[in-house]
């Protein structure tokens, strides 16, 4: 077998296409776009270039075919907030052989440590982790759009090589047309009509304002959590910029106390979707397909994130946002259900809302961590 660095066009394309092989019996799994994966190795397009490095890699076996795929990477702001300097790896992709998956794992171990780390994390994204972040061990259902999806013997591999569970990703399933629980229905009414209690969707016209809002209610609501690192102006932008094409405004909503932004959650349509049987390629007729399935709408939304400032954590706000989000949603008869994801198993207050308002399971992904 042969590691190959990824540094031209054709091993940028067999690392691509590892995934094709590896999936292409596999009805469940819906192949990322190639551009979102080639731009998280752009230095040009991904902004933690600005703060960090990776590197990619890809298997071959002897008689050439790609068996494999590996990236290891480090994030500057992060690597060293640890007992030890940790760096990550991920996009990992392989075949059934553990021979093959530890010369891939030993591939990102041996750069990291060249880089001065002393462990890593797994299968982590080089960016945010609401895209390409976690190990799939429960729920292996089609994932929406920017959940990772990989082979159940994976966790095999993470296990037999020595990573352990840093933690938990949970995901659950909220049930659109499914009345949420009397408790909890009456809670969000009582709150959604307190006096200087406002709730505002996002508007495109006006992306600055609720930008910055976004940014003050995370940075101020995620603060205590361990290894927390604020979320840049800059880094929104580019997240808004990308949620353009499929954004609805009236998903993203934000709550407001005497005109002060206090909660928000930030909801998209499944572009998963949208993008089935398109083989991660976006030409002219994907994208024809693509405005098409988006006018006709789809049935799935995704919540990627939502945050509350410290001060209003207990004032019921979340359940008041998801009220004004069924409110427009309910009408629209077209959604059937909305993935909660993910929270990690050490935020409980997040947890406890997804409960209440009678979510269920969906999926579980871990982050693993093994220290050199």
């Amino acid at each position: 077998m042969q590691i190959i660095a990824v540094s031209d066009s054709k091993t940028k394309r067999d690392f691509l296409d590892v995934a094709r092989f590896l999936y292409k019996d596999d009805p469940n799994w819906i192949c990322p776009l190639n551009a979102e994966i080639e731009q998280v190795f752009d230095a040009a397009k991904n902004p933690f270039f600005q703060h960090g490095k990776c590197s990619r890699w890809i298997l071959k076996d002897k008689s050439g075919k790609t068996i494999g795929r590996v990236a290891a990477f480090i994030n500057e702001k992060k690597a060293y907030q640890y007992e030890q300097p940790t760096g990550g790896m991920g996009f990992f992709e392989c075949i059934n052989d553990k021979e093959a998956a530890f010369l891939l794992f030993d591939t990102a171990r041996n750069w990291l440590q060249e880089q001065g780390m002393k462990a890593m994390d797994g299968p982590i994204n080089f960016g945010e982790n609401d895209s390409f972040w976690g190990l799939l061990v429960e729920g292996f259902t089609p994932p929406s759009y920017g959940m990772n999806y990989n082979h159940a013997y994976y966790h095999g591999f993470f296990k037999d090589y020595g990573f352990e569970t840093a933690y938990e990703q949970i995901t659950n399933h909220l049930a659109v047309r499914k009345p949420f629980p009397e408790r909890f229905t009456k809670i969000a009414n009582w709150v959604a009509n307190k006096p200087g209690y406002t709730f505002e969707h996002f508007s495109k016209k006006n992306a600055a304002k609720y930008v910055q809002d976004l940014m003050d209610i995370y940075n101020d609501g995620w603060q205590d959590f361990e290894n927390f690192v604020p979320i840049k102006k800059e880094t929104l932008e580019e997240s808004f910029g990308k949620m353009a094409d499929i954004m609805d405004e009236k998903l993203i909503w934000f709550a407001y106390v005497n005109g002060e932004p206090a909660s928000f959650v930030v909801i998209i349509p499944d572009a998963n979707q949208m993008i089935k049987g398109f083989n991660g390629k976006l030409g002219l007729l994907e994208k024809l397909t693509f405005l098409y399935k988006r006018w006709v709408g789809v049935s799935r939304m995704r919540a990627i994130v939502m945050g509350t400032k410290k001060s209003f954590q207990k004032h019921g706000l979340e359940s008041a946002l998801f009220i004004k989000l069924k409110e427009y949603v309910l009408p629209l008869n077209q959604y059937n259900e909305l993935e909660l994801s993910w929270v990690g198993d050490f935020n409980d207050k997040m947890l406890a809302i997804h409960e209440a308002t009678g979510a269920t399971f969906g999926k579980r992904h871990l982050t693993l961590r093994k220290v050199f």
